[in-house]
């Protein structure tokens, strides 16, 4: 576990590779609706944090206009 917990992904740099960890992400997360649509969006945005740390970015930076409501 990191020290914050149980990972969701590894960030290889060098290797330029993320591995995310299915298991921690599907069963770990605290979902206040249990509900497909939230449980995709709560694995989509590991993966985006995770794709943004090896980019060396804010999460935010990767797709901005995402999670804007029109």
């Amino acid at each position: 576990p990191g020290p914050h917990g149980v990972d969701r992904w590894r960030v290889d740099a060098k290797g330029r590779r993320v591995v995310l960890y299915r298991l921690p992400i599907e069963r770990l997360a605290h979902l206040h609706k249990d509900d497909e649509w939230h449980r995709r969006s709560f694995i989509e945005s590991c993966v985006f944090r995770a794709v943004a740390e090896l980019l060396g970015k804010d999460p935010w930076d990767i797709a901005p206009e995402r999670y804007r409501h029109f």
